[in-house]
């Protein structure tokens, strides 16, 4: 048998900057979702405790007090605010996938752009960090590794995670494919500003987003569920206050949009643009016929001619090793404090 579940895809916006507020929020919005039935809660992209969207409105050196509260309101792995989302997913009995801004235990100012997949009990299943943080990301997070290209086994299927542009890596998508990945869950942000309206050919967000998503449930023979954050006045305010044009780039770039796809690539009755939750009931049996036609983990490949190797070691500053300890092993890195993967 074949697994059968309601899915919950979280389109809202963060209390902006805020983790406390912002992990009140989603505890509220995990047990709403639970009580509506769904067995899987999904996150935007860093929903706690916001997506920087100041990073391309206004040059860097005028940014310095927004990255500021950035690091302060971003969490630790083992902090109490993931303690919290992990007690909630655990009193409600649901699988929780959630995006954060994560601070680094060994510097105030290394972040990275992580997503956590926490179990019906609880548990931490997998911690991803990131790959490349893209365009002005770069100006706020450090890149990731591997350690996170895990596709997990659960009671509702084999679920893998992408965050945003990752989802445009195809080394990184096949690594989950050839895990089996049955349910890929991508995160996104509100908005993605690329150039001022006034002249032309800004970011599509919502049509890119469905592009790709699309595409890897349709190369994967997997449901997709896409979720991303709403951008809501009093982010806005705070952004625009930047300075005094990115008001006018805010409003006329499109917005993201939450929805779900089946493993032909078409999308899941519609998409939720206004804040709310998103459900879709997911029968994984429908991931069997299309594999018939292209299956690219399985016969549809060659792999006497492409071979890929992926390094899912943590990475760490440094492996120390004291007096009268034995040499740490070479091909692993010494885990970094709280990482809790």
């Amino acid at each position: 048998m074949h697994p059968r579940f309601k899915a919950a895809a979280i389109h809202a916006a963060p209390v902006f900057l805020d983790a406390t507020a912002t992990t009140d929020k989603a505890v509220s919005l995990i047990h709403e979702a639970a009580r509506a039935g769904a067995a899987l809660v999904a996150f935007p992209e860093t929903f706690i405790p916001a997506f920087p969207v100041w990073a391309p409105l206004a040059a860097p050196i005028d940014n310095h007090d927004l990255f500021t509260r950035m690091a302060d309101q971003s969490v630790l792995v083992d902090g109490p605010e993931v303690a919290r989302i992990r007690e909630t997913a655990k009193a409600a009995g649901v699988i929780v996938s959630t995006g954060f801004s994560e601070r680094s235990p060994v510097s105030v100012g290394c972040l990275w752009n992580s997503n956590l997949l926490i179990g019906e009990g609880g548990d931490i299943l997998n911690h991803h960090r990131k790959l490349v943080p893209t365009f002005y990301e770069k100006l706020v997070w450090a890149a990731g590794d591997g350690a996170g290209l895990r596709v997990v086994e659960t009671a509702i299927g084999r679920i893998g995670q992408l965050i945003c542009g990752e989802n445009t890596n195809p080394l990184a998508r096949f690594s989950l494919m050839a895990q089996g990945e049955q349910f890929h869950i991508s995160s996104w942000p509100p908005v993605w500003p690329t150039r001022r309206p006034a002249g032309g050919g800004n970011y599509d967000n919502l049509a890119a987003n469905r592009l790709r998503a699309g595409a890897h449930c349709f190369e994967a023979k997997v449901f997709g569920l896409v979720t991303a954050s709403v951008l809501d006045r009093a982010a806005f305010d705070t952004i625009a206050a930047c300075d005094p044009r990115a008001a006018e780039v805010l409003e006329a770039t499109p917005r993201a949009a939450s929805f779900f796809l089946d493993p032909t690539g078409a999308q899941i009755g519609e998409a939720l643009r206004d804040e709310g939750i998103l459900y879709a009931e997911i029968d994984l049996a429908a991931c069997i016929e299309p594999k018939q036609f292209h299956d690219v983990v399985g016969y549809y490949n060659r792999f006497d001619v492409f071979d890929l190797t992926v390094n899912r070691r943590r990475l760490a500053p440094a492996a120390f090793r004291d007096p009268g300890s034995a040499p740490p092993p070479t091909t692993v890195s010494a885990p970094v404090p709280g990482d809790g993967a």
